[in-house]
């Protein structure tokens, strides 16, 4: 039986909440799962996470395979990292050290990107499309 690390939708329509179950590769979707690890919830802002690192490990060591999604959320949470570092055969301190120092990067990312502005569009009588800060697109005539 294989196993895969993936996600279950749930929620009301238009608003989803996903749990992060290991489950056989041969069940639906949203049908069967051996066990919820954790939740994530892509409405609010900033999307919530919450995983088991422990049960992810044990999983993980099992020989599950997570899905890209997953895999994509485990790198967020830097559970991917700590894995691998654990891996190399670091010592706790050097592990711990390097956590640090990747959260503290990603923080610096994340006020670096709430800084950025949006970009602006304006559309001009001729039917031109200015973008600040890219070059202009002509728009097709609409049907008249």
């Amino acid at each position: 039986m294989s196993v895969k690390l993936r996600l279950r939708r749930m929620g009301k329509k238009k608003q989803p909440i996903y749990k992060v179950v290991a489950a056989d590769a041969r069940s639906p979707r949203d049908g069967k799962f051996l066990e919820a690890i954790g939740h994530y919830n892509p409405l609010v802002n900033p999307h919530t996470i919450e995983i088991n690192e422990e049960r992810v490990n044990y999983w993980l060591n099992s020989g599950a395979q997570p899905t890209a999604t997953v895999k994509s959320l485990l790198n967020q949470t830097g559970i991917l990292l700590k894995r691998d570092l654990v891996k190399r055969g670091l010592t706790e301190d050097k592990v711990q050290a390097e956590m640090t120092k990747w959260a503290d990067t990603k923080a610096a990312s994340l006020k670096k990107k709430s800084k950025q502005k949006p970009k602006e569009t304006k559309v001009s009588e001729e039917g031109t499309t200015e973008v600040k800060g890219a070059a202009s697109v002509e728009e097709s005539p609409a049907a008249e």
